[in-house]
């Protein structure tokens, strides 16, 4: 018979009121924790599920006020505000809406839930109120190894994973802050001139060569070697970046073009020194050119590492191992 049948057939027989144990069993065997409190706020029932999220038995808790089972901020005043609702006309603000709270376990744990309260109304003069509770434990530690696995996702799409420094996308996010603070800065100056930046492309000299002639495994030994050196040789603030292959990016900020010379300089003398060990215990040395350009309050950072990769040329074609900055 489909449901518009059914819903057409005429009632022959009315259905008799369901008997109250029913209710009861029901709730009794809930999912959810059930509590009904009186208005005196004292603890009228608890179902099995409450019983388990609070630890204790039915009749431990009966009779007992329920500010026992509640945080000590909450405790101070629920039983004020329960009476000034029952003596008022007003609409509550709490009853009917879900909250996230917690409550006190018996082994004095805090319990995170989250509860919906309902009034009850009242039965032979006295007023009641009830409230379903659930137990949000689960769902806040799974909460929390996502936004851990997205953090370290986050984390994984901005670093290179061979050398552990920012990779492109993250040097280009760190230099767009970077020049905004500079141009924050700049305006707010008395002399309203530009506030300093400057920006470096790295390369190593004959890598290449290195790749042939030991394999691609030394070869990123070497790149793990110059990554930590650029860490080390580098200032505080800083920042240097594996843009691909053997390139590097380097953005120094609130810094003249004239600074930014010498501290590339160390960065690339430091790199000089810094030997590979190879697989038969020698020691192998790379050398790193630099360009070096000024990155101007106004300009792009494509136009600026423009300028920086026509000096690296420069160092390239003037005999490598050598920072140049740009005209």
């Amino acid at each position: 018979m489909g449901i518009n049948r059914i819903l057409a057939s005429p009632m022959t027989d009315a259905l008799p009121a369901l008997p109250q144990v029913l209710y009861s069993r029901l709730l009794e065997d809930a999912l959810d924790a059930v509590l009904i409190i009186d208005e005196q706020c004292r603890i009228c029932y608890i179902n099995g599920a409450m019983q388990a999220l609070s630890g204790y038995a039915s009749g431990e808790l009966l009779g007992q006020p329920l500010n026992g089972l509640l945080p000590d901020a909450l405790a101070a005043q629920h039983d004020g505000m329960v009476l000034a609702y029952i003596r008022s006309s007003r609409t509550s603000k709490v009853l009917g809406k879900i909250r996230e709270f917690a409550i006190r376990h018996r082994d004095a744990r805090m319990i995170p839930i989250e509860m919906k309260a309902m009034d009850l109304g009242a039965v032979d003069g006295v007023r009641y109120f009830g409230a379903f509770l659930i137990d949000v434990r689960e769902r806040r530690e799974l909460a929390a190894k996502n936004a851990s696995l997205l953090a370290q996702l986050e984390q994984q799409a901005l670093c290179d994973t061979l050398t552990c420094l920012p990779n492109r996308r993250a040097y280009e996010a760190q230099a767009g802050q970077a020049m905004a603070r500079a141009m924050r800065i700049g305006s707010g100056s008395h002399s309203g001139s530009d506030s300093l930046l400057a920006v470096g492309v790295a390369d190593l000299d004959h890598f290449k060569t290195i790749n042939d002639r030991h394999g691609h495994a030394v070869g990123d030994a070497v790149l793990r070697t110059v990554a930590q050196v650029l860490r080390q040789a580098g200032r505080v603030t800083d920042i240097c970046a594996r843009l691909g292959g053997e390139e590097f990016g380097l953005l120094f900020p609130e810094t003249t073009l004239a600074q930014a010379v010498k501290v590339a300089e160390r960065i690339r003398a430091a790199v000089a020194c810094a030997p590979t060990m190879l697989p038969d215990g020698t020691a192998l040395h790379v050398t790193m050119s630099i360009g070096v350009a000024n990155l101007a309050c106004g300009a792009t950072l494509d136009a600026a590492m423009s300028d920086a990769d026509r000096a690296l040329y420069q160092a390239k074609h003037q005999g490598r191992n050598q920072v140049v900055a740009a005209a």
